[in-house]
């Protein structure tokens, strides 16, 4: 199941930045996860500072 980022997010880009396929995108000032990229690998919940990221 793909990960979504919640409203947690604080739009730090971390997650974008440590995603192996590039599903995260900032997209009006949050940072969103396309769910048909999403390889559901936990990078992004791992390096996330407020725990956004959550399988969805």
């Amino acid at each position: 199941m793909p990960y979504v980022i919640s409203d947690e997010c604080i739009a730090c880009g971390a997650c974008a930045s440590d995603c192996p396929v590039g599903a995260i995108s900032e997209s009006d000032g949050k940072y969103v996860i396309d769910p048909d990229t999403c390889i559901d690998c936990g990078a992004c919940e791992g390096t996330c500072p407020v725990g956004a990221p959550k399988q969805g």
